[in-house]
């Protein structure tokens, strides 16, 4: 692994955990990722596939998913149609049919079939909500998030030359002017 691409999956390692830190999740929660390799190479999205760059993403941010305790879930590309590859185990949980795909480079992603390749039983899935995501060279993970996503912002603004953006959710508000919020939830 060539120095610049060991820097880029410390640089996941870093935003991950930031906005980890932030969103405050319990344990089992859904972390949802959309990573643009070619973004993060400094290429147009969807023209630069690289295998060996989304192992070092995706190794960074999985290594901070282990330590929060959280599942990570990883966006496919539009090829297909923007699946969702994530343990069977929280599939499970979480009620989520599986379907029959498996990411390539080239009609996934390269971060999605990393992802496929290191979950202990990857399955893919075409919804989740997760609460909470991180979106690497602007792949539109907006849709995966439950309904209610506050921007969060980190330290960490790219990870090589790809823009980070990313979210937490919280519970809808609810009720008229005399209703009391719980601060904890906000």
């Amino acid at each position: 692994m060539t120095a610049e691409i060991a820097r880029i999956g410390e640089e996941a390692y870093q935003a991950a955990t930031e906005i980890l830190a932030e969103a405050k999740l319990e344990r089992d929660s859904l972390f949802v990722v959309g990573c643009s390799t070619s973004e993060v190479a400094g290429e147009k999205i969807g023209t630069f596939s690289n295998p060996e760059l989304a192992e070092a993403v995706f190794g960074g941010i999985y290594q901070a998913t282990e330590e929060a305790g959280v599942y990570l879930v990883a966006q496919c590309c539009e090829h297909l149609n923007r699946a969702l590859i994530l343990e069977w185990e929280a599939a499970r949980l979480y009620g989520y049919e599986p379907v029959n795909a498996v990411p390539q480079p080239k009609a996934g992603g390269s971060f999605a079939t990393a992802a496929y390749k290191a979950f202990e039983h990857p399955v893919a899935v075409e919804i989740v909500r997760a609460h909470a995501g991180m979106d690497i060279g602007n792949t539109l993970i907006g849709m995966h998030l439950r309904p209610v996503a506050v921007p969060v912002r980190i330290e960490t603004k790219a990870i090589g030359e790809a823009p980070v953006v990313c979210a937490r959710t919280r519970p809808k508000y609810i009720g008229g002017n005399r209703t009391v919020y719980d601060e904890e939830l906000l």
